[in-house]
């Protein structure tokens, strides 16, 4: 697991948890907790409240608190780079926002299902491996994200679907 990456993840989901914000750790992050294995994450992915329509709305109105969520990340002296992405850099670590409330449509992963982990007093969400293959599969069938993750995408369906078949 990447540890450094997980760290920084927690530090940034204490100041969240401190706003009554409970994140989602996505990515690869996430993936490399629940199945053991490194992914070898090049970012941050994390999901936070917001409208469920995603792309729909104005990247500064799709996610709730998000001039707290900019006031946190300045506080940690991350920039925000792309407000579309809603991705903040800092020392050439990406921290992307999601949001969360999008899952049920795009991969219908129930919220209520979404399992709370806690980190001594850190709390944050975190899917389980069939979720986590919903997810890749919905994200596997966008041609822009394929083509950009050379198909990495593919390689953790692969995996999560035998590693479901042997438990």
């Amino acid at each position: 697991m990447n540890k450094d990456k997980f760290d920084e993840f927690i530090k940034i989901a204490k100041k969240l948890n401190d706003n009554e914000i409970i994140p989602l750790l996505m990515g690869s992050v996430g993936l490399e907790i629940i199945t053991g294995k490194d992914w070898d994450a090049q970012d941050l992915d994390i999901h936070v409240p917001g409208d469920h329509r995603g792309w729909e709305v104005p990247p500064e109105l799709s996610i709730y608190n998000w001039e707290d969520i900019v006031q946190i990340m300045n506080s940690m002296e991350y920039r925000l780079i792309d407000l579309h992405e809603h991705e903040f850099c800092k020392d050439g670590l990406s921290v992307e926002f999601g949001i969360i409330d999008t899952l049920p449509d795009f991969a219908g992963v129930q919220l209520e299902d979404l399992e709370m982990h806690q980190w001594g007093d850190v709390k944050y969400y975190l899917l389980n491996p069939e979720q986590y293959l919903r997810v890749y599969k919905s994200s596997s069938k966008d041609r822009y994200r394929a083509d950009q993750n050379n198909n990495k995408d593919f390689k953790k369906i692969t995996f999560l679907e035998e590693m479901m078949i042997n438990e």
